[in-house]
């Protein structure tokens, strides 16, 4: 049984960035995006401020994101580098193999990487990812360099969306044409 303490908060902000962006989306009927709760069982609470302190989750979680985009599914994960590495236990295998059994439906998953000291926001596609996945468990580095990564998958500025996506899932479908 995973237990969760004050660090299970990190990334807040940045998914606080993507939830408002798929409220933005949704007004604008581009994409219906939900953020996935993970079940967790309280253990301890702050009695002051009724913060959960300590919890345990209940079953494994597989993505956080879940929707479609003008009639394509997706499913994402985001999360947050503060360095140019970013560490492969981050993610878990349960989460990999949902995403690529998602895929085999023909929808589209891929993770959100908030690089924090860069101010940087990345797409990486599955097919982008699996080569780094697959390394570390063929016993290699695991992780991978900011360096390793195509910069054409970062995304672009765009006046009044916090994190765009929209345009890398348009860039994801046309080069799997």
């Amino acid at each position: 049984m995973a237990t969760w303490s004050s660090r299970g908060l990190r990334g807040s902000v940045f998914e606080d960035m993507i939830n408002r962006t798929n409220e933005k989306y949704k007004e604008n009927h581009l994409a219906l995006i939900q953020k996935i709760p993970t079940p967790i069982t309280p253990i301890k609470m702050d009695k002051e401020t009724r913060h959960i302190t300590l919890a345990y989750f209940n079953q494994k979680s597989t993505v956080d994101y879940i929707g479609v985009v003008q009639g394509i599914p997706v499913c994402f994960d985001a999360k947050e580098c503060a360095d140019s590495r970013f560490s492969l236990q981050n993610i878990h295998p349960h989460q990999v193999e949902f995403m690529q059994q998602f895929e085999e439906q023909d929808g589209i998953a891929f993770f959100l990487i908030s690089y924090t000291k860069e101010n940087i926001y990345y797409y990486l596609p599955m097919r982008e990812f699996l080569p780094f996945w697959e390394r570390a468990q063929a016993g290699g580095r695991k992780s991978f360099r900011f360096d390793e990564l195509d910069r054409t998958w970062i995304l672009p500025e765009k006046a009044g969306i916090l994190v765009p996506y929209l345009e890398m899932i348009n860039k994801d479908l046309s080069e799997r044409r």
